[in-house]
């Protein structure tokens, strides 16, 4: 691969722009090349880190577990705890999402343990939450009603190892 160029920290708002963009184009695979430029000159840009965390929840698809690791490691750079722990719940939550669409062997019970522990991460979150801030409550009654709407959403009977750990 060629030796990537550095963006000027003078044009990250420009670039930041363009990330969301994409984002919004469904192209998240160029949302998160510019993230990591970005992050290449200002690492500690909470609002970057963010949007790569859901620029890579976004392309989960029928493997979603590399992607879902690679997010929660860059749950350590999150300062602030609320938005951490809220984060951690989305990661979860649309790892759940991906793995009810794979159809595969035991999608629905690890599925029901990821939105299980999205839940406990909403739960987390909303304990945390500022004033007047309730989309910890919304994303938490989200995973509910899938837990109580996807037919068979339960713990499997049958004893698994789940592959996308902690």
């Amino acid at each position: 691969m060629p030796e990537l160029k550095k963006i000027s920290l003078a044009a990250v708002p420009r670039a930041l722009q363009k990330a969301e963009r994409y984002r919004l184009l469904n192209q998240s695979w160029a949302t998160e090349s510019i993230c990591l430029d970005i992050l290449e000159v200002d690492p500690t840009n909470q609002q970057v880190i963010v949007m790569l965390i859901l620029a890579l929840t976004d392309q989960f698809g029928d493997e979603p577990r590399g992607l879902a690791r690679r997010a929660r490691n860059l749950l350590e750079r999150v300062t602030d705890p609320y938005q951490r722990a809220y984060y951690h719940g989305i990661i979860y939550e649309r790892l759940g999402h991906a793995e009810l669409a794979t159809q595969a062997v035991h999608a629905h019970a690890l599925a029901h343990e990821a939105i299980t522990k999205a839940m406990s991460h909403f739960e987390e979150a909303e304990r945390l939450r500022p004033s007047a801030n309730d989309d910890a409550i919304l994303r938490w009654n989200t995973c509910a009603r899938t837990l109580a709407n996807v037919r068979d959403m339960k713990p499997d009977e049958v004893t698994y190892e789940p592959s996308f750990g902690e």
